[in-house]
């Protein structure tokens, strides 16, 4: 069944660059994109570009915790998250930008961003199939494509204006890289209280590493400059099985057990959301990186 370019797809087709040779730009050919060399890449009938080719480091989210984070963030329990993460890429950019969500998950907080800079365009980038589907749907100027943050990007040296990495792993060097000298890098990610009310009734989800920050800023500290913090903390009253689609919706869901997963009314009805969001403003030299980049999550 023939596919049609999608119009935000369209609208970022001169972000990309071939993923194989990273040399040509991409153009649409019937239900593909293709470079002039010939590599090939399907325009799945979701609406979201299929980039990736070979093995991937991670699978990224499966069916049963796309829908649940679809049915978490859809009762506006992290829109405060939201917020703070369009206010920290509006600041900066300018009135028509373009944005960058690697890790993007749903598309959730592109859109947001998007809402608030309306001459914008955006382009998610997660390993996740189920979560492109959402993604490719999420706004009217958001593409999507599948793609893996520990690779290079198939995108062009200083295309964006606006990087986001909200609760996704991290790859400085390509983030340093794909924004322009005068853009944004905003980072979200959990401090030690997020979600303490959870953790306590269901010991199995992952715990928060207390040198998290010291790893971020050493990471990051080569390509970027810390331009503003904010932090975000506040209660969450999940109602009914909210908690439960909290819950799995995190990494976490893979080590919990079926049991843990089914006790909706053993979960809390009051759980604290903390998180720091920052911008970061790319250095215009960046210092030379230690080994080994910080690629992990949150």
């Amino acid at each position: 069944m023939p596919v049609s370019l999608p119009p935000a797809l369209e609208l970022s087709l001169d972000l990309l660059c071939c993923p194989t040779c990273r040399t040509y730009r991409l153009y649409p050919d019937g239900n593909a994109l293709r470079c002039p060399a010939g590599h090939t890449f399907d325009i799945a009938r979701h609406g979201y570009a299929g980039l990736l080719t070979g093995t991937r480091a991670t699978s990224g989210d499966d069916a049963v915790m796309v829908q649940a984070r679809e049915r978490f963030l859809s009762t506006g329990g992290y829109a405060p998250i939201r917020d703070v993460v369009a206010r920290l890429a509006a600041a900066a950019a300018p009135e028509r930008a373009t944005v960058l969500d690697v890790g993007c998950g749903t598309g959730y907080y592109l859109a947001g961003v998007l809402d608030q800079l309306p001459g914008s365009r955006g382009l998610g980038l997660d390993t996740s199939v189920r979560a492109l589907r959402s993604a490719a749907r999420a706004h009217a100027r958001a593409a999507a494509a599948a793609w893996d943050v520990f690779r290079p990007f198939p995108l062009a040296t200083a295309a964006a204006d606006v990087v986001l990495d909200v609760f996704a792993p991290r790859n400085p060097a390509e983030f340093h890289r794909v924004l322009r000298p005068t853009g944004r890098l905003v980072v979200v990610r959990p401090t030690g209280r997020h979600l303490a009310e959870l953790r306590e009734r269901v010991p199995a989800m992952v715990t928060i590493d207390p040198a998290k920050e010291q790893r971020l800023h050493r990471a990051l500290d080569p390509f970027f400059a810390v331009a503003a913090t904010e932090e975000v903390e506040y209660l969450a009253t999940p109602a009914g099985k909210e908690a439960l689609d909290l819950l799995a919706m995190t990494p976490s869901a893979r080590h919990v057990s079926r049991a843990d997963m089914s006790g909706a009314s053993l979960l809390p009805d009051r759980i604290t959301v903390s998180v720091l969001a920052t911008a970061y403003r790319p250095r215009t030299e960046h210092r030379e990186a230690g080994p080994g980049h910080d690629l992990r999550l949150g």
